[in-house]
């Protein structure tokens, strides 16, 4: 048996790209708090009582559950941030006004999300909590796009959808739960013969809701998207409010944005718009987010609430290269001036890696392209040599 092998899925993050990602995941969060982002950091282990209120079917099924030998009560390890720090907005900082909160860490997938994702991804993000206006819309899609630029990102693009534009017709035709599980189902799979088959066979659906249903796959791509949409589904007061939130957005977007009214991802957790970022270097979305007004009343405080998240492995794939430090060798010697100039360098941000009897024939694995050495009675920066191979 290999006992360092890791399941699958599951992998260890090396020296260079755990850098990478950390420099990136420092840049994010600094941002975030000069946005005005509080940092909180969840448990990765809750009562699944607490960890999956209000997040639908999908994420119950994406999570590791397990028995608390203390309670005797079923726990899980979080598949997604995002509820938890709903919860910490409803019940512990119990504000009344606007919360902007900010966080980091792993989750943890039962399955992987597609064929080459982890399931360990690295998740950081954004929520704000309190405003049900387009303009805290507007904030996180402005925050995630400023975030994608800090990282050096290219060809960043997004695509947005609206849940209650589907809502809306499903209740306009008092359609029952079964058929728009149904309905549902053919949207997210784009599959429009069985989208057809189900409104053909649908009693007591009227002409304008057939129309306005098989019509939802057609509404994808610009801006003109939404002018359509505007003239061919009914006049309903959800779907207007829809269209004119996205149409504030797209106005306000500062990258490319299209539309797509029939995506319906976290359609039972969702509120509202949904959105997932994209760049070159990246296969799927990089970020996702969305408006999720019905969570914080699923934990018992009705609390608008709209965010993102980013996939920081992912990020990294696809960020601007990141210069790595260059590193400093310091000999093994105990000399008081050596030990000021590397405390020096240190704290400019140098990095001094202090070598150990013994393992001067290693040195090549350090990394280091100077080192200290004592000159005229100073210590100075010179260029390291490699060492010549011992016989």
């Amino acid at each position: 048996m290999r006992n360092w092998l890791l399941p699958e899925y599951i992998e260890d993050i090396l020296p260079a790209e755990a850098a990478r990602i950390e420099r990136l995941r420092r840049r994010v969060l600094d941002l975030f708090e000069v946005w005005g982002y509080e940092l909180v950091m969840p448990p990765l282990l809750e009562y699944v009582e607490s960890l999956l209120t209000g997040t639908g079917h999908d994420l119950d099924l994406r999570t590791f559950k397990l028995v608390d030998q203390l309670s005797g009560r079923m726990m899980g390890v979080r598949a997604d941030i995002t509820p938890q720090v709903a919860r910490i907005d409803a019940h512990l900082l119990n504000r009344a006004g606007v919360t902007r909160l900010a966080y980091s860490g792993s989750v943890l997938h039962t399955r992987p999300q597609t064929p080459a994702a982890t399931r360990e991804p690295l998740q950081i993000g954004a929520e704000v909590y309190g405003h049900e206006g387009v303009e805290s819309d507007l904030e996180v899609q402005q925050l995630l796009c400023a975030a994608l630029e800090a990282c050096g990102v290219r060809g960043a693009r997004m695509d947005v959808g609206h849940v209650a534009v589907f809502r809306a017709l499903v209740a306009r035709a008092r359609i029952g739960a079964e058929l728009e599980a149904e309905l549902f189902e053919a949207l997210q799979k784009k599959d429009i013969p069985s989208l057809r088959e189900l409104i053909r066979g649908a009693r007591g659906l009227d002409a304008v809701s057939r129309e306005a249903l098989l019509l939802l796959p057609q509404l994808y791509g610009g801006a003109e998207v939404l002018a359509l949409a505007a003239r061919r589904l009914p006049k309903l007061p959800p779907v207007t409010l829809a269209l004119a939130t996205l149409k504030r957005l797209a106005k306000a977007s500062t990258i490319p944005m299209s539309f797509d009214l029939s995506e319906l991802r976290g359609y039972h957790y969702h509120s509202g718009i949904v959105f997932d970022a994209y760049c070159e270097g990246v296969a799927g979305p990089v970020a996702r987010g969305g408006r999720y007004d019905e969570v914080g009343k699923a934990f018992g405080r009705s609390r608008p609430a709209t965010g993102f998240s980013i996939d920081l492995r992912e990020l990294a794939g696809a960020a601007a290269p990141v210069k790595p430090r260059e590193r400093i060798l310091a000999p093994a010697v105990r000399d008081a001036r050596l030990a000021k100039k590397v405390a020096a360098l240190r704290a400019r941000g140098v990095v001094v890696v202090e070598e150990l009897p013994g393992h001067e024939k290693f040195r090549s694995e350090l990394g280091c392209t100077r080192r200290l050495a004592k000159q005229d009675g100073a210590w100075v920066l010179v260029p390291l040599t490699p060492q010549p191979p011992k016989r």
